[in-house]
């Protein structure tokens, strides 16, 4: 074999061997959510993580850091670092090397990330869907392009077991027209107004999938607490209403970005088991912050708006709604450091998608402004009654939560008043010094219990002088009640 035809054969087994070589090295993988264009939690410790082969030496460099971090890939091929962040307003880039990597995000926006889930009331874009407009769609869209106001969305996927990455999205974008008109109107409203008040970044994730149950929002370690579970054998198609599938494949796989708190619009799929929900909706809260594992970070939540649901006047626990605005409004007390958006004056008749989609924004806005940003100024918390009293053939209730004092639009409407007999009759109310309402009918000479707002289908008329509703109420804890009717 003469020199040149050794040379030849030398150079590609050169070129076979490199090619081998690299092959037997997989180059590194990030999750879907760790990329350009990303909000990082500002000024606090957040997590980079990602896989690679086992033992792999991987160095991270970020032009925030002083010093590059050097770790390795343990021996699952998975690798995860904490990293400080600070409170910098300038794009950031991060450099991850390893021997077949170079990976470099950039446009990396330090600021406030907050994830939105639930079900269709958060799933609803901003421009709407067919036949249901979100009231000021078109000047919000045109008025959305914001290089500080970032968007991510999980798109709609379920799985049998938990997932280490999601599996279809869209990627992390800037605000503008085009991205924030198919973005969660509820998600969007909220995250404008918090980048414009704070004035830094605001990252935004949503996760959520329409008539979805809080039972596929959950672990199967919690869960299996509850119910049995029996996934198995499911239909995927039908991922919202499957045990554990939602978590699984949309929120497992964020775990462990960190995030400043939760937004989550969700309960009409379990509105006949109010009970129920009361027991797996904050059990499912805990278990998404032991998850984490950043602390109980705040939770804020949208009670359901009233809606028809099929009968007007029902009053039965498993036909009538307001029991299960009730167990939301008493989740309160058992989710610590969460809020609650009351929807008693914007729901929609016909519709179980209101359009008052900013009304709704703006309310869980006040929560996280007052309780997450120090802003006590601005009222958050809605009247909740507090005790009654029977004084002049009537009932007089008073309420918490009305520093400056209860108001109505108009007359007092959607009291009812009962006796010992549990039949409840509607009642005459008004306003007394601002703080009190009194409640009477003359149907009713000895009444022991008051509700308010009791029905699937109503429209709330009171308030305090923020505008904030008071939920659908009562003074009793009967099952067996009943109503006049005429």
């Amino acid at each position: 074999m003469n020199k040149m035809k050794k040379s030849i054969l030398y150079s590609l087994t050169a070129v076979f061997l490199l090619l081998y070589v690299q092959s037997v090295y997989s180059a590194i993988k990030l999750p879907a959510i760790v990329s350009s264009n990303m909000v990082l939690q500002r000024n606090t410790t957040v997590v980079l993580w990602g896989w690679a082969d086992a033992g792999e030496k991987i160095s991270i460099k970020a032009t925030w850091l002083k010093s590059v971090i050097n770790l390795a890939a343990n021996k699952e091929g998975s690798w995860r670092i904490e990293v400080k962040t600070t409170n910098s307003n300038a794009p950031q880039i991060i450099q991850i090397k390893s021997k077949t990597s170079d990976i470099i995000l950039k446009n990396i926006l330090f600021g406030e990330v907050w994830l939105c889930s639930g079900q269709s009331n958060m799933t609803l874009p901003l421009k709407g869907n067919i036949g249901q407009p979100v009231f000021g769609s078109n000047v919000a869209i045109a008025k959305s392009r914001n290089p500080n106001l970032r968007l991510f969305t999980v798109d709609r996927v379920g799985a049998k077991n938990p997932l280490k990455d999601v599996e279809k999205y869209t990627a992390w974008q800037q605000a503008s027209p085009e991205s924030a008109a198919v973005f969660s109107a509820i998600g969007y409203f909220f995250g404008k107004q918090l980048q414009e008040i704070l004035d830094v970044p605001v990252g935004i994730i949503h996760s959520s999938w329409g008539g979805s149950f809080v039972e596929a929002w959950m672990s199967r370690e919690v869960l299996s607490t509850y119910q049995k579970i029996n996934i198995e054998d499911a239909n995927l198609e039908n991922a919202n209403r499957v045990q554990t599938s939602l978590f699984n494949a949309m929120i497992h796989p964020l775990i462990p970005y960190t995030i400043k708190g939760v937004l989550w619009y969700q309960g009409e799929g379990n509105s006949s088991q109010p009970k129920n929900y009361k027991k797996l909706f904050p059990s499912m809260v805990k278990d998404w912050r032991t998850l984490w594992g950043i602390g109980d970070f705040p939770f804020y939540y949208v009670q359901i708006a009233p809606f028809l649901y099929g009968n007007k006047n029902a009053f039965k626990t498993n036909e009538n709604t307001a029991f299960m605005r009730e167990a939301q409004l008493q989740c309160l007390d058992l989710i610590p450091n969460s809020g609650i958006a009351i929807t008693m004056d914007i729901g929609d008749e016909n519709s179980i998608h209101p359009p008052n989609k900013k009304e709704v924004a703006d309310r869980l806005l006040f929560n996280a402004l007052n309780l997450s940003y120090g802003y006590k100024t601005v009222g958050y918390a809605a009247p909740i009654v507090d005790s009654k009293s029977v004084k002049d053939g009537g009932i007089n209730l008073k309420f918490k939560n009305i520093l400056t004092g209860l108001y109505s639009k108009d007359e007092l409407k959607g009291f009812e008043i009962a006796g010992d007999d549990k039949v409840f009759y509607p009642a005459t109310a008004k306003i007394l010094n601002f703080k009190d309402v009194f409640v009477i009918s003359d149907k009713v000479p000895k009444p022991v219990a008051v509700r308010y707002a009791w029905r699937n289908w109503v429209i709330g008329t009171l308030y305090d002088t923020n505008l904030l509703p008071a939920s659908s109420f009562r003074t009793d804890e009967w099952d067996d009640a009943t109503h006049f009717v005429k």
